[in-house]
């Protein structure tokens, strides 16, 4: 019997017959670890992304208590300036920085909603779930409105 197969020979009629159930299961089963292990590995990646967004949310939120607290320094600051100076350009001054402070309070605030998203494991859950996949529309022929099939 030739053990090398002819490239130009038509295939024989064991290589037409479909394969038997216990090759499918076979088939099945020794791709299953790979199928898990890339779903674990999706898993680890993305818990070190949502702990890496966890990390810099928390260091954002500390820096928004930081000016949370200067703010509340500047608007005593302003009361006390209002009343025992008589001059404007100190409060001006303050009112400035107490601007500031809000306007960076607001881009702190907003840059931690955006991380927020983060901490859902979105790709793991859309790779976890087990629904049927979406259907693909086929195009449509533009003069008659009419799907197009290939046959």
């Amino acid at each position: 019997m030739n053990r090398f197969k002819d490239v130009a020979s038509p295939p024989s009629e064991d290589d037409r017959r479909p394969a038997s159930l216990g090759a499918l299961l076979g088939g099945l089963l020794s791709d299953l670890p790979g199928l898990v292990s890339d779903r674990v590995e999706l898993l680890s990646l993305e818990l070190q992304r949502a702990g890496l967004a966890l990390l810099h949310m928390a260091c954002l939120g500390m820096a928004l208590t930081v000016l949370g607290m200067a703010g509340w320094l500047i608007v005593w600051a302003l009361l006390l300036v209002g009343l025992v100076a008589a001059g404007l350009t100190w409060a001006m001054a303050l009112g400035v920085a107490l601007l500031a402070h809000v306007l960076l309070g607001w881009w702190v605030v907003n840059r931690i909603r955006r991380l927020i998203p983060n901490l859902g494991l979105p790709a793991t859950r859309r790779q976890l779930m087990f629904r049927a996949p979406m259907p693909v529309d086929e195009p449509l022929d533009e003069e008659t409105h009419v799907t197009r099939t290939a046959h």
